[in-house]
């Protein structure tokens, strides 16, 4: 930043105006594609995840949030039940590559293991793929570790799985 330029205004806020969630599919198919030319699968994917959050989140242990940075959306995520009790998955992280570098991705997961804490979750999962290294970076700052790792055809790639967790009983 130069000696002249304005703060950029970071604000994380729940993902609760229209619009919101409709962007988070939006900005996944469109990014992803433009940076690793991935198909419409994966934007099918996050569409899916988002539907299944709108119709039945319980909002007392389930919640997505946006970042916005000078009053544009510029970054997303989502924290819902997982598949066993006590366990929640961390969903839909992404931030714009105009947002890069501020902090988004750190904040927005800061956030959602906060709201996991406070929800009374024991652990925190995750999926992705090997080929998101700052996002893997992310995670492995909060603890993460990587449970599990297999290669796919994934989003019209050959792609590596990646399974993480986080023990939030941990210190």
């Amino acid at each position: 930043m130069t000696k002249d330029a304005a703060p950029r205004r970071i604000s994380i806020r729940p993902a609760d105006r229209p619009g919101d969630l409709g962007w988070m599919v939006m900005a996944h198919g469109e990014l992803y594609a433009e940076q690793f030319d991935w198909n419409t699968d994966f934007e099918a994917l996050v569409a899916a995840i988002v539907a299944g959050y709108a119709t039945k989140h319980a909002p007392e242990t389930e919640r997505a949030w946006i970042c916005d940075v000078d009053g544009e959306r510029a970054g997303c995520v989502m924290l819902v039940a997982g598949d066993e009790p006590g366990a929640a998955k961390l969903r839909t992280l992404i931030v714009t590559p105009a947002a890069r570098g501020l902090g988004v991705g750190t904040r927005l997961v800061d956030e959602s293991l906060a709201f996991a804490r406070r929800a009374g979750y024991e652990r925190v999962t995750l999926w992705t793929t090997a080929n998101l290294v700052s996002a893997r970076r992310i995670y492995q700052h909060f603890g993460f570790t990587l449970d599990a790792e297999e290669p796919q055809r994934s989003f019209g790639h050959d792609l590596v799985g990646q399974t993480w967790s986080l023990d939030l009983r941990r210190p």
